[in-house]
């Protein structure tokens, strides 16, 4: 599979499969070797396949961390964060080996390029660290496009039993062609906002949110996303901006422009140091959000969060 590496070198192989037969395979010896290696290994795939590697290992699976990427990766912006990161710091001592299939057949349009991003900043967020991350992607079930994607976002693949350097290997072209326009907001209700109406902006989202159907927790979410956001734009983003709000697909859309630009690619996708004050507003919006897309440009900004109802 990969021979275990103890330096403090990155790994970051993408495994194309093309059965269950060789995902089980591939990805047990890989966890395997990393036990064997005294690596601490974690597991983030869905469901389904989180069950063929947890049956494969046997016993061995009591020393796994599994986690159902479905839910802890709902939010590909979550990702980096809230399972790799998090994981990878709570052994920062070690070399930490783990499995992340943050696409499969299934997900969305929109999701979808929040994916590839992520994909590619994995390899900016652990730059230097001593991890190995293998990505599996289904050769059967993804369309051509996102295999192509995986080709430019991972220095080597796996495929047919052999691994070998990608050609194609470029993140950040990915990250570039993926910060797109978000498109227009259909019969949206937009608010106009500056620092005196931030209060506002928040009842005006809570309002129109309850409307569409979101109560409980997911109200809350929407009302600390939507504060944490207008806030950013006041203090960061040029002091005002406009609030767009409407429903979509059985979901909330809530949508900040701001003429700010975000200039660090890791925004939001970075735990906050021991200590830190402030700086955790889009990450507080990774957390809560079933997706976040964003769009930047010298001239502005654009977030985009989606909630279930």
């Amino acid at each position: 599979m990969t021979t275990p590496t103890t330096d403090g070198t990155f790994t970051h192989p993408a495994l194309f499969y093309r059965s269950q037969r060789e995902y089980a395979d591939r990805t047990v010896t890989f966890v395997r070797e990393g036990l064997a290696a005294g690596e601490p290994v974690a597991v983030a795939v869905p469901g389904p396949n989180l069950e063929l590697i947890r049956t494969g290992l046997g016993t061995d699976a009591r020393d796994v961390t599994f986690l159902d990427m479905t839910e802890a990766g709902r939010n590909p912006g979550r990702i980096i964060p809230g399972v790799l990161r998090a994981f990878a710091d709570a052994h920062v001592r070690e070399r930490v080996r783990i499995i992340g299939e943050p696409v499969w057949a299934g997900r969305s349009a929109a999701e979808y390029p929040a994916c590839a991003q992520h994909e590619a900043l994995i390899n900016a967020a652990f730059a230097g660290r001593r991890a190995t991350i293998l990505c599996p992607y289904d050769e059967t079930r993804l369309d051509a496009d996102v295999l192509a994607d995986a080709l430019v976002t991972h220095p080597t693949v796996i495929a047919g039993g052999s691994e070998r350097a990608s050609e194609a290997y470029d993140w950040r072209a990915v990250v570039a062609r993926y910060n797109e326009p978000l498109g227009p907001a259909p019969d949206a209700d937009v608010l106009a906002f500056g620092a005196g109406e931030l209060p506002e902006a928040r009842r005006f989202a809570v309002g129109r949110a309850a409307a569409i159907g979101l109560a409980g927790r997911r109200l809350q979410d929407a009302e600390l996303a939507v504060a944490e956001l207008t806030t950013n734009s006041v203090v960061h983003g040029g002091g005002s901006g406009t609030l767009a709000v409407w429903a979509e697909a059985g979901k909330l859309v809530c949508e900040v422009r701001d003429t700010g630009r975000l200039t660090d690619p890791l925004a939001g996708r970075r735990p906050p140091e021991h200590g830190q004050i402030g700086g955790r507003g889009l990450l507080l919006v990774h957390y809560v959000a079933d997706l976040v897309r964003m769009h930047t440009t010298d001239e502005g900004t654009t977030i985009r969060f989606y909630l279930g109802i």
